[in-house]
């Protein structure tokens, strides 16, 4: 069984910079999470906002979403609630 541990490490680490110059970092999070797949193409656009020609920010962001992919859906949903319970249940509802 996969655990969200190390996605949620990836997510710690990457996420000031990433989420940096958004006006609604939460949002932009679950934005990354909200579908069967990981959006790389949205998660490549902030970091290259945040980091122009980061490329280990670029790895980190394919590892996050090769592992968020990997989950199966009931694990992938309880990522979406926990990240809206973070945010206190105010996106994505």
């Amino acid at each position: 069984m996969l655990t969200l541990r190390p996605l949620f490490a990836g997510v710690r680490a990457l996420g000031p910079v990433l989420l940096a110059t958004g006006e609604e970092p939460a949002t932009e999070l679950l934005a990354l999470v909200w579908g069967p797949r990981f959006d790389r193409e949205h998660a490549l656009q902030l970091a290259r906002r945040a980091e122009p020609g980061s490329l280990a920010l670029d790895r980190s962001l394919a590892l996050a979403a090769d592992h968020f992919d990997a989950l199966p859906p009931p694990r992938q949903q309880r990522l979406r609630q926990h990240i809206r319970h973070r945010a206190g249940g105010t996106i994505g509802a």
